[in-house]
């Protein structure tokens, strides 16, 4: 892998929902409390989308706000990806709402579902394009509106999930760069859709067939099975990305993993060896968001001045599918 081929991240951009879910308010829905959320999950509120509010809402503000940051134009945009498990409509994708709210004439546009770990694997995929030439400017978003799909009579699941959108502009390297998109891994197993799902409406459950259980219409999770193999598919990914690119846990500034539970990253974290200042957290008033996550993470993470030129930083994620992934990555 050559340096002058590696794509570099010159700009981030994240939009929240204003409306708030806390711990607080859920006391007030299902039989729990702020002291058994917080424990579990690290969470203390989430961001829920309001009246009117859509995916497209929250995805064109984050891209809107990267492509400032990235000082590009919508016209210099060449693909935009767009990371959902919550779309704006059956179709078409979402991202070209996006396109056509942004004005990115000249690029085209198409969405990926592999929930949790979408954006890792959208910046897989945009590398790719970067790296063979085929394209100058990317833009990658992982946008979601997990409160459309959240079951707020299960305790176990509703505590987690919030929306979201977080964006970031991919550009090939020049000479003078860092080092960018050192080396991406993605992987998934078929073996394991039902751990995590949300079953209706697809072609196999159809809106015109009457469900056998209406709760197929939310997110399902088996959370015992989804903590133990995060842990495990997160630590390998980390690994093999340091032992790709000849990497130590003290050359890390950060690992930027997927915010699914608090308990599910310090348990993946201490396997790693990584201090608990080398790891970027902000799910206490975010929860989780899904493919939203590490980009909401990231650019928070930037706005913060915690990341400066020269740092290398980790992306881990696992979702449903199962998929997992991880890009290390020199900014």
């Amino acid at each position: 892998m050559t340096k002058a081929n590696n794509p570099i991240i010159i700009g981030t951009g994240s939009c929240l929902p204003e409306k708030k879910l806390t711990n607080s308010d859920l006391e007030k829905m299902i039989d729990t409390d702020d002291k058994w959320i917080t424990t579990r999950t690290g969470i203390k509120e989430r961001h829920i989308a309001g009246e009117g509010e859509s995916n497209s809402t929250f995805a064109i503000c984050a891209a809107q706000k990267a492509l400032k940051d990235a000082n590009v134009s919508a016209e210099e945009i060449d693909m935009i990806i767009l990371a959902t498990v919550t779309p704006e409509m059956v179709f078409p994708a979402t991202a070209c709402f996006v396109q056509d709210a942004i004005g990115a004439k000249n690029a085209w546009a198409f969405d990926i579902t592999a929930a949790c770990s979408g954006f890792v694997y959208g910046l897989s995929i945009a590398e790719q394009f970067i790296k063979s030439g085929k394209h100058k400017n990317i833009l990658v978003i992982g946008s979601e509106t997990l409160s459309k799909i959240t079951n707020y009579k299960d305790r176990g699941s509703c505590i987690l999930f919030g929306d979201g959108a977080g964006a970031a502009v991919i550009q090939g390297r020049q000479e003078d760069s860092p080092r960018g998109v050192m080396y991406s891994k993605t992987l998934s197993d078929g073996t394991g859709w039902n751990y995590l799902k949300c079953e209706a409406y697809g072609s196999r459950y159809p809106s015109k067939q009457k469900l056998d259980d209406p709760d197929k219409v939310y997110m399902q999770l088996d959370g015992k099975a989804v903590y133990q193999l995060a842990v495990r598919r997160i630590v390998e990914m980390v690994d093999d990305c340091k032992k790709a690119c000849n990497v130590t846990n003290d050359q890390i500034k950060f690992l930027i993993p997927h915010q699914m539970n608090a308990r599910i990253i310090e348990s993946a974290g201490k396997r790693l060896g990584f201090d608990e200042s080398q790891i970027f957290v902000n799910i206490k008033n975010i929860g989780n968001t899904s493919a939203a996550s590490i980009p909401i993470a990231l650019d928070d993470c930037r706005r913060q001045g915690k990341i400066n030129s020269g740092d290398i930083v980790l992306l881990a994620a696992f979702g449903g599918g199962l998929t997992w992934g991880a890009n290390i990555i020199e900014f």
